[in-house]
């Protein structure tokens, strides 16, 4: 299918591994002209240097405001607009008992989670509304609607995300923007390896058990007994910042193979 998307130019933030590399792949595949950022970007530089067309790699820390400013100032100066907004970079934060970890436990998931957003908005809508165009997608979780007692900063700081992002909606569109969430759930990334291998060493057993016992005792909802993969993820967001999703707005779209076991978000 085209996606109908040919000479857009997309920012990618968290664009390393995982989710965001394999959207930067559909798109550069699409026709795409890419602004790829990540605080670290040796492994980026290297994987970029494959993808098909024109793609700029950047060094950015998403806490920082002008870090981001230059971001956008990236893509501007070298393809002159802006049209297409994918924000990925994210952390889980200190877990524990929601009122023991720390004022700064809270703060950093709020940081890099909430206010990295918010950040990148005012930095490149201006662009998207003066092309009236554009297309502003973050990644939430199944956490900002199914909340884990023992990950409250990050669930927290999700749920406002989903929040801010859905605020902007509203407004947005008459500039012909389109803001959406994506909420992914027990994803094949560097997190969730993390999370297995250290459940795997805290209970004795494989990696491959770690997995499975998680899936059955803490997210049933996942009938099909495995995680997603990040490809699987990338496939929604690319629709989604595409022509073809342009009734798309406001929504916040589970990828999460069941595992919020509600109707409604």
């Amino acid at each position: 299918m085209d996606l109908k998307i040919r000479d857009r130019v997309a920012i990618i933030t968290g664009a390393t591994d995982g989710m965001g590399f394999e959207t930067a792949r559909i798109l550069a595949e699409e026709g795409c002209k890419l602004v790829l950022s990540d605080l670290e970007i040796d492994q980026l530089e290297k994987d970029a240097a494959a993808l098909p067309g024109e793609v700029v790699c950047i060094k950015a820390d998403v806490t920082e405001a002008a870090e981001i400013d230059a971001i956008a100032k990236a893509a501007l100066d070298r393809f002159g607009r802006i049209d297409i907004v994918v924000h990925t970079s994210g952390i889980t934060g200190a877990k524990g008992d929601p009122l023991e970890v720390t004022d700064a436990d809270y703060l950093e998931a709020w940081e890099i989670d909430f206010l990295s957003a918010v950040r990148i908005a005012r930095a490149t809508f201006p662009a998207m509304r003066k092309n009236g165009w554009g297309r502003f997608v973050c990644i939430t979780s199944e956490n900002s609607v199914q909340p884990y007692w023992e990950e409250a900063t990050y669930n927290t700081a999700k749920a406002a995300l989903g929040a801010f992002v859905k605020n902007l909606s509203y407004e947005e569109a008459k500039h012909g923007i389109l803001c959406n969430t994506v909420a992914p759930a027990f994803i094949e990334t560097a997190m969730t390896e993390g999370m297995m291998k250290q459940r795997a060493e805290k209970m004795g057993v494989s990696f491959e058990e770690a997995v499975k016992t998680f899936l059955d005792e803490e997210r049933p909802g996942i009938a099909l007994k495995r995680r997603g993969r990040a490809d699987e993820v990338a496939a929604a967001i690319a629709l989604i910042v595409s022509e073809r999703g342009s009734f798309i707005n406001g929504s916040n779209m589970r990828i999460d193979g069941g595992s919020v076991q509600a109707v409604q978000n």
